[in-house]
């Protein structure tokens, strides 16, 4: 196991007590901070002197905050780590200062599947404040495109075709296992074409949707985001949302800070929570958390 002089939890990343208490073994010294820092400067002046820095999704750890913090040798990430160009830590500089960043996956999906499919039966059903049709529907032969097939997009592909609809992805690679399952492959235009509801499940900092892809999407349907921020351009859906016919579903992290530009919109379904965070994730969480740190040699 590896031991640190000093760790520091720089924002609330949702690590449990026992969580919290292992942590404590690993290290000479471990400050905690349940609040997220300001800007720059605050973050360097909580990690100054750390050896070890732990971090949720939400702060960014820049290359800059990195040269600030020269006893850095490890960053453990408290949330998925997609790829780098996706990330919140700037990987490219920490692996040329010969710091190691460990990311974890596959901790929260199934809450993030949970809130998909309540808030679908919710709005075809009309058992919230707004129904989609003027009849009310099951998703039983409703034709969903998911975009984006990782965990969690192929876990809400999964429980939507157990649920009778018609599903399809698109995603950069083929998945021949998946279209075994009798998951459809269709290119990105004619998945927004076919689809009534459309799902985008990408890694962080992706924009795919824009003017065109929403003509393409066409009126009368509804997209729902589980992306940590937006994955649209937002002139783009604010244009699409004039349709009333038309809704967006998403959660806090779904929302991306953009509460402002779609505030008012009654066809905009937002959940002021993060979909993911139950009490069964932030053990997964914490306890992959540990893990990575125990890995270290």
């Amino acid at each position: 196991m590896a031991k640190f002089r000093k760790i520091v939890v720089v924002d609330y990343t949702g690590l449990t007590a026992s969580g919290k208490e292992q942590l404590k073994e690993m290290a000479d010294d471990v400050i905690f901070y349940d609040d997220f820092p300001a800007d720059e400067s605050e973050i360097i002046r909580r990690i100054a002197d750390a050896d070890a820095l732990l971090v949720s999704y939400n702060t960014r750890i820049t290359g800059k905050v990195i040269a600030a913090c020269p006893s850095l040798c490890y960053i453990g990430m408290c949330c998925t780590l997609y790829s780098e160009t996706s990330a919140n830590v700037d990987i490219a500089v920490a692996r040329e200062r010969g710091i190691q960043v460990l990311g974890i996956k596959d901790y929260g999906d199934e809450g993030v599947v949970e809130y998909v499919i309540s808030e679908l039966v919710r709005l075809l059903h009309g058992f919230g404040p707004c129904r989609w049709k003027e009849q009310a529907y099951e998703l039983t032969g409703q034709h969903v495109g998911i975009i984006g097939l990782g965990r969690t997009g192929l876990m809400i592909a999964e429980a939507l075709k157990f649920l009778g609809a018609r599903v399809s992805y698109y995603s950069r690679t083929r998945k021949p296992e998946v279209e075994q399952k009798g998951i459809m492959y269709l290119p990105l235009e004619q998945l927004l074409r076919e689809s009534e509801i459309v799902g985008t499940c990408l890694p962080r900092n992706t924009i795919l949707l824009n003017d065109n892809e929403f003509r393409l999407l066409g009126n009368g349907k509804i997209l729902f985001n589980t992306s940590v921020g937006i994955t649209f351009d937002m002139p783009a859906l604010r244009s699409w949302l004039k349709y009333p016919g038309n809704y967006y579903l998403c959660d806090q992290v779904g929302m991306g800070g953009c509460q402002t530009q779609l505030s008012g919109l009654k066809n905009v379904l937002y959940v002021d929570r993060v979909a993911g965070h139950s009490a069964q994730c932030m053990d997964r969480l914490s306890e992959k958390v540990i893990r990575n740190i125990e890995s270290l040699s």
